[in-house]
């Protein structure tokens, strides 16, 4: 390696570590300002409690603030109510210190404005911390419902029987039940594969709405057995499970014959792909409509892990608008 490269390559180092500090530096910060905040916010209603105080003392209060700090931003009326609110709603100092300290401000008074459940918020709280999520791709899953879709009751699999702890739960939680498809703006006359297509098109808004972990192999993954062709509708690797994904999507309601296709095309993928270093490959079939007791029945005695799942369009499509998306009994 000559001067110039290794130069190049001490420069990158150091460069990687000046980042590093930054967002540690920008975290720590974050973490104080949102502590500082509860603590302001507990004050006020500490006061508010014991001396009877109302609502125009904040006001007041952001007016004194900001005449004593005038370089500090962050004390209008608004924002004071915000803190009152975030204490008012997070009693518990530490669940503050080891979880809603972790995400920015604002982040915290969007779940405050938007949701009133305080476990939904937890929820948020802990999936932003755990994949990063900006402000608006917070926003983005608390619109298309997240928490809703990720919860136990919605889901039909077999993933208790097919899959050792603790890989069962995580490949659990990675399941959503429907999927949100109003990215997605196809004519009537779609077919399986024009899906497939917008997907692939769409590619960054569906890996959102998979969620965190999917890295995206291919469409129409080709298998070839025994001299026959097969092709898979969607492959994934799931960077956290550390197996293969595949995904089947179906325009029609679910069939029993689904399932053992899909179990046919995970064989497939343990056989030919998977590693010693890999997990089972898992399924996931994504369909218009699935009864769950049918569901439940076609799973039963399927040897590989499978999940079912509906899809949705969004509902805040007008009807007169809903006939230029994609219709749903088109057959391949």
């Amino acid at each position: 390696m000559n001067m110039m490269s290794e130069y190049h390559s001490f420069l990158g180092e150091l460069k990687s570590k000046i980042r590093q500090a930054q967002l540690k530096a920008a975290l720590a910060v974050n973490h104080e300002l949102v502590l500082l905040y509860w603590q302001i916010g507990n004050s006020i209603l500490t006061h508010e409690n014991e001396k009877g105080w109302g609502s125009k003392v904040i006001e007041q209060l952001a007016k004194d603030l900001k005449t004593e700090f005038p370089a500090i931003k962050g004390f209008s009326t608004r924002n004071l109510k915000y803190m009152r609110a975030f204490a008012e709603h997070y009693k518990d100092l530490s669940f503050v210190q080891q979880a809603a300290a972790q995400i920015p401000w604002w982040h915290n008074c969007i779940l405050l404005a938007k949701i009133k459940d305080k476990k939904e918020r937890e929820f948020y709280i802990n999936e932003t911390i755990k994949n990063g999520w900006s402000r608006n791709a917070m926003v983005h899953q608390i619109e298309s419902k997240l928490y809703q879709r990720q919860s136990l009751s919605d889901k039909t699999h077999n993933f208790k029987t097919t899959l050792t702890q603790p890989l069962s739960d995580l490949a659990h939680q990675i399941l959503k039940d429907p999927y949100n498809f109003d990215f997605l703006s196809l004519g009537k006359e779609a077919q399986e594969r024009d899906i497939e297509n917008a997907l692939v098109e769409h590619i960054t808004k569906f890996l959102l709405e998979l969620g965190a972990g999917f890295a995206f192999i291919g469409r129409q993954y080709h298998l070839e057995i025994d001299n026959q062709d097969f092709y898979i509708d969607l492959l994934f690797y799931h960077t956290r499970l550390h197996a293969y994904i595949v995904i089947e999507l179906k325009l029609s309601d679910f069939k029993p014959e689904y399932a053992g296709k899909l179990n046919f095309y995970l064989s497939a993928i343990d056989k030919t792909l998977k590693t010693s270093e890999d997990q089972p490959s898992i399924g996931i079939i994504i369909c218009k409509n699935k009864n769950k007791i049918v569901a439940e029945y076609a799973l039963q005695d399927i040897s590989k892990p499978i999940g079912i799942s509906e899809y949705q369009l969004s509902k805040a499509f007008p009807e007169h608008l809903k006939s230029s998306l994609p219709s749903i009994e088109e057959s391949r």
